[in-house]
């Protein structure tokens, strides 16, 4: 649920969800951490934050659905991107698993000699 001046900030490409989640709360599901500029042609909006917790609309079966994926260790529901369909922003949102310790620390030994590589190609 967004209020006017954020659906135009939304339309015009100005949402980010870079670190956003979904939060489900008893039978709702929240999207907390979802950035979206204040739409400068509304005017002065003195109380706008651009971070707030913003409701997203689902039937009662898929908040189950996703209550019962995410009961199960590690699991996150995540956005992933968002888009326009007809007059209507839409979130598409997955269930994620989070990276171990050990798969952190191989991520970034990967990431370092993939650096390593690209300097010695540059020489």
């Amino acid at each position: 649920m967004l209020t006017g001046a954020e659906v135009k900030a939304a339309k015009a490409g100005r949402m980010q969800l870079k670190g956003a989640f979904v939060h489900i709360r008893g039978a709702e599901a929240w999207l907390k951490n979802a950035f979206i500029a204040k739409y400068a042609p509304a005017g002065p909006q003195p109380d706008y934050e651009p971070n707030r917790d913003r409701k997203i609309l689902l039937h009662k079966r898929q908040i189950k659905k996703l209550v019962g994926k995410t009961g199960m260790e590690g699991l996150t529901v995540i956005p992933l991107k968002v888009y326009i369909k007809r007059d209507l922003i839409k979130v598409e949102i997955g269930i994620g698993r989070g990276k171990k310790k050990h798969e952190k620390r191989e991520a970034i030994k990967k990431r370092d000699v993939d650096r390593e590589i690209r300097a010695k190609m540059k020489e």
